[in-house]
């Protein structure tokens, strides 16, 4: 099972960026009627910073700058700030924090115009509040998960569906659902739990994406499953892609996630966590399988600075810079 950290041993970042200015952790406070405590009305990102030999980089920062503006443009929350606005205010909250790795958190939300109070759903009058902050935190689904699997049971909560809350936004009110979907589990005896789409098809997580491998190939479901335009799922295909592995976006039927070869889950926080059983059916070997092993070691690889990433993109933003450095390797 999933590993339970003690918020009060992590080192959290000293600041948060709030609308353009640095306050301090401990202040960086809201109020008790702001819009989104009542209705949920936030977006939302998870990124993930790491200490390589050419020092700390953010991972595939501008796609997860892009992704938070894509979700706050679904749920019309207008404000005034680029990618690069966003990407820059990230940067500089890890600076100012002296974490060498870590995870960041960006956040839109409707907060409370105290001077002129709207309550209600209606959500328009309520100001855009844009807020960076971090704290250093570690494996996910528990430190052994990347290398033993974890256990995770098939949930009796169906995944939303794209045209009641959209899965496309990476949305607050959207976890709710993954809240009861990891619930579930937890109490179950399990690490997570899978959902299933209103179809009866595999969607994905509470909180991640899901990947089958099934003789050689790499199976996912696509994005009309409900599930969330993930960029650790981009990343694995890109790779799996540049090592020649075939990559099938398609539905997946419950029975399949039992008769595959390998199942891992993705995503910023899991990174590739491999899958040993559903509902206690083990999976393959019921450890992590050879092709999972694979893209775990070119996926850390380009974290490491180790190898390029696929096609010469650059996925890492160097914190002493600011910049997307080339990795100081031969491709």
């Amino acid at each position: 099972m999933a590993e339970n950290k003690d918020v009060s041993t992590m080192r959290v970042g000293s600041k948060v960026w709030k609308n353009g200015t640095m306050v301090n952790w401990e202040d960086a406070h809201i109020h008790v009627m702001s819009h989104v405590v009542h209705y949920g009305s936030s977006v939302f990102e998870g990124i993930r910073c790491y200490a390589n030999s050419n020092g700390s980089a953010v991972f595939r920062l501008d796609e997860h700058s892009q992704r938070l503006l894509n979700s706050a443009k679904i749920y019309r929350m207008t404000h005034s700030y680029s990618r690069d606005d966003l990407s820059n205010a990230i940067v500089e909250t890890i600076r100012e924090s002296g974490l060498e790795e870590c995870y960041i958190r960006p956040v839109i939300f409707r907060g409370l115009d105290e001077a002129k109070p709207a309550f209600g759903v209606n959500p328009l009058p309520n100001p855009v509040v844009l807020c960076s902050r971090l704290w250093e935190w570690g494996k996910y689904l528990g430190d052994a998960a990347l290398d033993s699997g974890i256990d995770v049971c098939v949930s009796s909560w169906t995944r939303i569906t794209s045209n009641s809350l959209p899965a496309m936004a990476k949305a607050g009110a959207n976890y709710m659902n993954s809240q009861l979907i990891k619930m579930e589990a937890i109490l179950g005896g399990f690490a997570e739990g899978i959902a299933l789409d209103d179809r009866g098809y595999v969607s994905e997580g509470s909180g991640e994406n899901l990947f089958l491998v099934s003789d050689g190939k790499l199976l996912t479901p696509p994005l009309g499953a409900s599930i969330l335009p993930g960029i650790t799922r981009d990343s694995v295909v890109q790779i799996a892609r540049d090592l020649g592995i075939e990559v099938i976006e398609t539905t997946v039927q419950r029975a399949a996630l039992y008769l595959a070869d390998e199942l891992f889950f993705t995503g910023t926080a899991a990174e590739i966590t491999p899958i040993r059983s559903v509902d206690r059916i083990e999976i393959g070997s019921g450890k992590a399988g050879p092709i999972t092993k694979r893209l775990q070691d070119e996926f850390f690889k380009i974290i490491r600075a180790e190898r390029p990433a696929p096609n010469g993109a650059k996925w890492l933003t160097y914190i002493n810079t600011g910049e997307q450095l080339s990795a100081n390797i031969n491709s």
